[in-house]
């Protein structure tokens, strides 16, 4: 891999790129090794893997998916980062418009829901969060690692009415 490590002091992140040659034939595109960098609020390292502009994505689209403007989500897009949550370290409260899949490879994470209900999810665990108010929170003393593919969808409607957004005010 690198001899470069990411802030959270976990190894970088490999990322391989596929796409096709000129008679349709698949290739490899890109190949690269890259840190996970602190975000401003000093709780977590991330690293933006790849984005669409679409859903569904397009794959005609030559685009580099780490090259394009993205937020925590992608409205009408989608999102695949690596987060390093530091030990003793926990996200804001937050809810977004979309469907996340997210792959714990390293460590352990506690997931808080917005009424105290709290779910311990260790390496190999999968999270699926359905536009739900949760917050992540690292109680251990290592790195937790997960991998989070963000898919836009449209908000929660709870007796009919759309359930808000509630964003990090924080740039990624």
């Amino acid at each position: 891999m690198s001899d470069i490590f990411s802030d959270s002091g976990l190894p970088p992140v490999q990322r391989v790129v596929t796409g096709h040659d000129a008679q349709g034939r698949a290739v490899f595109r890109s190949e690269d090794v890259t840190p996970t960098r602190m975000i401003p609020s000093g709780d977590a390292a991330f690293l933006l893997i790849w984005t669409t502009a679409t859903v569904p994505a397009d794959n005609n689209d030559e685009t580099d998916g780490r090259h394009r403007e993205a937020g925590l989500t992608l409205n009408g897009g989608s999102v695949i980062r690596v987060v390093d949550m530091l030990p003793g370290k926990e996200s804001p409260m937050h809810r977004t418009n979309s469907i996340d899949y997210g792959i714990v490879l390293e460590g352990e994470i506690e997931l808080e829901l917005d009424d105290g209900a709290k779910r311990t999810v260790r390496q190999g665990g999968i999270i699926v969060q359905r536009g739900t108010n949760h917050l992540w929170r690292n109680t251990t003393d290592k790195v937790c690692r997960i991998a989070f593919i963000l898919i836009e969808a449209p908000a929660y409607l709870h007796d009919g009415a759309p359930l808000p957004e509630d964003k990090p005010d924080h740039k990624l």
